[in-house]
């Protein structure tokens, strides 16, 4: 656990970067951002659940609008996998795409190709400004290929 002060610089961090996306700070805000920065790849409830740990009688429907807000902003990207409620995370701009497992639901961040965008190229952009792509790979993670031989199958 971090000391006093790191938490501090952190929290003073997070302030920054709400007004740096021209809104205005609030505890319901900071504890969202929060939530969303420590548990990434989290779905509206269980940032909600980690807010009402830290704000007593937050509503869902208030972290619903400001991760809405967030989103807009740029300050937390939605991703949304098949079968899955819609995520969030604070690693935006930087177009990268997700592998999910698909028995155990692990998700890990994938960097695009280094260099190149190739999933910003489609064949046809039927006249479209194309900005970014949301690729998800699925498969089964480590874990979920290699199961301890006392497991039983799933």
């Amino acid at each position: 656990m971090g000391t006093s002060a790191d938490q501090h610089l952190r929290t003073d961090a997070l302030r920054a970067s709400i007004r740096a996306a021209g809104l205005k700070v609030t505890a319901p805000r900071l504890a969202v951002l929060q939530a969303v920065q420590d548990n990434p790849h989290s779905s509206t409830e269980q940032v909600t659940a980690v807010v009402r740990a830290v704000l007593n009688g937050s509503s869902s429907q208030a972290v619903y609008g400001i991760l809405a807000v967030f989103t807009g902003a740029g300050l937390v990207r939605r991703f949304d996998p098949p079968g899955s409620p819609a995520l969030f995370e604070c690693r935006v701009g930087d177009n990268h795409h997700h592998l999910v497992c698909i028995r155990c639901g692990a998700i890990r961040d994938v960097d695009c190709v280094v260099g190149e965008a190739p999933c910003l190229a489609p064949s046809d952009t039927s006249g479209f400004a194309v900005l970014t792509a949301n690729v998800t790979f699925t498969g089964l993670c480590e874990e979920c290929q290699n199961p301890p031989s006392d497991a039983i199958p799933v």
